[in-house]
């Protein structure tokens, strides 16, 4: 086998990673391209581009500290931030979210989600599902649905990548489980691989930069072609070779080529881990490299960012964590509105931002907020999700819902209409070969007041 191998070096994106493509073996990232390009064979290149972002804030964001603040509870429960209007008469959001409360019109929050299994884990917001009980061959994340049912939208692109950074914890660093799509549908997932790549002769000093490693992927390419290597291989190897060894993922991914006003207005955040323990950054450039790719032609890109599981000290108070991350957070997604919205991608992509439960009402005696799936939030826009609006509320202290609960799989049904995907009538087999539906109809009726 032939591989590329190389020390840390900037690539992409300005993180210091390996590289992640391995040619012997013509996989990128977990994701079997020789596979991928079989079931495109069979599923065609799909004729629209409509595509999801889904944002997974990684520990259970607080959902009465962002969205659903409670301030004429007591001290204990309102904690210490106050609500500011929005530009959309009614709604009022968290004091550290100026940006987002001018945008309010753009977007529609969901103050009733339930439905969460209460596990510190990724796993239901990427498939909708609980861990117990999965069907042969497991539950698939939503990319994964999306990738076997739609297939690629541009020749050479993966229809489903994660922006996962690699995680101590597998919880909160899962890519999102190809499940009973098969491994076909695996995401592609830069950030969390260290593959190697080597070539005789070439040492890390020489893969210092992008330039030099395009130098010797142009090397590889006329060696292979010179030798006679692929002659005999199928179709499918063949052209994996040649996208493996093309630029477009890499130019994506390759924040450097951005517009630097652009830029400028996602910039924030650190590579280093949010907070404390196995979390992954808070990073604005995801956000920002989210985008890219959706330009050229990922279908679903999910992002995992920062930490937003704050107990309290010595890790920092609930509100310490929050004046830390929100305005963070503030500014990214503003960006990334804004973004789609000058781009014209608006309208064919669909943003969600979530977490894996809400928090305590009450603040506890070491200033946190503890674990609550009772009751969760959401933001969701573009993609025909009609913004400026609230769907449900919650009580007096933010306990539970009051009216309208939002369930997972009616937010999951919501996400497949903005594809043209019904789950009314659509179905994927397992591998026994029986039809699963995608979301719970027991569960789920969907989100009408957002489409």
């Amino acid at each position: 086998m032939r591989t590329i191998s190389g020390g840390r070096h900037r690539f992409c994106d300005g993180l210091s990673r390996r590289s992640f493509l391995q040619v012997g073996g013509l996989a990128m990232g977990g994701l079997a391209l020789p596979e991928l390009l079989r079931a495109e064979s069979l599923s065609g290149i799909g004729k629209s581009h409509k595509s999801v972002i889904m944002i997974f804030l990684s520990g259970g964001p607080p959902h009465q500290d962002m969205v659903d603040l409670k301030p004429d509870a007591p001290a204990e429960i309102r904690g210490e931030f106050e609500p500011i209007d929005t530009n959309v008469p009614g709604i009022q959001i968290c004091e550290h979210l100026p940006l987002l409360a001018q945008r309010a019109d753009q977007y529609s929050i969901i103050r009733s989600l339930v439905g969460s299994e209460g596990k510190h884990s990724a796993f239901q917001c990427l498939t909708g599902q609980m861990g117990l009980n999965p069907p042969p061959g497991g539950w698939p994340s939503f990319g994964s649905v999306v990738s076997k049912l739609k297939g690629p939208a541009t020749v050479g692109v993966p229809p489903f990548m994660s922006l996962v950074p690699k995680m101590k914890g597998g919880g909160w660093g899962d890519p999102g489980p190809a499940g009973y799509c098969g491994q076909a549908h695996t995401p592609f997932a830069p950030y969390a691989q260290k593959a190697s790549l080597a070539l005789n002769g070439v040492t890390p000093s020489t893969l210092s930069s992008r330039k030099s490693l395009l130098n010797q992927i142009d090397r590889l390419k006329r060696e292979v072609e010179n030798s006679g290597a692929l002659e005999g291989a199928d179709a499918s190897y063949q052209q994996a070779f040649a996208i493996l060894t093309s630029s477009r993922l890499a130019d994506a991914l390759d924040l450097e080529q951005e517009d630097p006003r652009i830029r400028e207005r996602y910039r924030g955040g650190s590579d280093e881990p949010a907070g404390y323990g196995d979390a992954g950054p808070i990073q604005n450039d995801y956000f920002l490299a989210a985008r890219r790719l959706i330009e050229v032609g990922v279908r679903v890109v999910t992002v995992a960012y920062g930490r937003w599981d704050w107990h309290g000290r010595p890790h920092g108070t609930n509100f310490e964590n929050a004046r830390d991350h929100l305005p963070l957070f503030d500014k990214a997604y503003s960006a990334l509105l804004d973004d789609l919205k000058e781009r014209g991608l608006d309208k064919d992509t669909a943003v969600v931002v979530w977490g894996e439960f809400g928090r305590t009402p009450r603040i506890n005696k070491n200033g946190g907020r503890d674990h609550w799936p009772q009751v969760a939030c959401a933001m969701l826009s573009g993609g025909g999700i009609r913004g400026g609006q609230v769907v449900g509320s919650t009580n007096a202290f933010a306990e539970f819902p009051k009216d309208r609960p939002v369930h997972f799989h009616e937010v999951f049904a919501t996400l497949y209409g903005t594809l043209g995907i019904d789950v009314d009538s659509v179905t994927v087999n397992d591998v026994t070969g029986r039809p699963q539906y995608l979301v719970d109809h027991s569960k789920y009726g969907r989100i009408g007041e957002l489409l």
